[in-house]
């Protein structure tokens, strides 16, 4: 897993040090901790979360293929032994969506990533839902057996996988981002998702809704970081399939 080494000196000293605080809203009193591994796609969502809200992060590289995630003092913080995890002083929280949640409701300046209107916000909670339910749940389970075991490209996996990026596509029909008028975290969570698909070749020729959204959402986050976090992390999980 030599790729590690390469992100931990790309993440550790250019993103660890470069999340400016917020000039609105409440800000932690001291950095939150976040327990990742740089190309991990939940940890790609909660950091550009964290980007766009303006948080200040404590990056604590952890090492899954060597059992970081095992010590008695992990297992102890999180007992199901996961990234990402954070730590906002004394706070404990894992599973990215619920993180990107509470950091949104907690930290950001308005109610535009997460909104306080309970029908936008469960708009917002639907797709997050449909991304770890569905989306991404069918991309781990194509994906995960060839990174992790070196396994044949299986074409019914294949074939769910476009069966949820059509259902994406019919999702967003008619709105720029995928619960409305503007970005939310549903947008970061999944583009996270379909970033790693396009990583790995995925043709979106047949979903133009899924196209111009992916492209716009894109845009949205150039200023957050979006190359150094998630394409290059997206990218580094493709290179490394292609070693296997």
């Amino acid at each position: 897993m030599n790729y590690l080494g390469v992100f931990t000196v790309l993440y550790v000293t250019s993103i660890g040090n470069a999340a400016a605080r917020s000039k609105g809203g409440k800000m932690p009193s001291q950095a939150i901790k976040l327990y990742y591994l740089p190309p991990s796609p939940p940890c790609r969502a909660v950091m550009m979360t964290a980007r766009v809200i303006g948080l200040e992060l404590d990056l604590v590289l952890t090492n899954i293929m060597k059992g970081e995630h095992l010590t008695p003092e992990y297992l102890k913080m999180n007992p199901q032994h996961t990234i990402p995890t954070i730590d906002d002083n004394g706070f404990i929280l894992w599973e990215s969506r619920a993180i990107m949640s509470y950091l949104a409701n907690a930290y950001g300046r308005d109610g535009s990533l997460y909104p306080k209107n309970p029908r936008l916000r469960a708009i917002v909670d639907q797709r997050l839902q449909f991304d770890v339910g569905t989306l991404f749940s069918r991309y781990s389970a194509l994906y995960a057996p060839m990174l992790m075991r070196g396994e044949p490209y299986n074409e019914e996996l294949a074939a769910k996988v476009t069966e949820a990026v059509a259902w994406l596509n019919t999702l967003i029909e008619g709105k720029p981002f995928v619960a409305g008028d503007n970005m939310t975290i549903a947008d970061i969570s999944i583009v996270v998702t379909i970033s790693s698909l396009d990583a790995f070749n995925f043709d979106f020729s047949a979903y133009d809704n899924v196209s111009k959204w992916y492209e716009r959402t894109q845009k949205e986050l150039e200023p957050y970081g979006y190359e150094e976090i998630n394409k290059a992390g997206a990218q580094q999980l493709a290179s490394f399939l292609k070693k296997n």
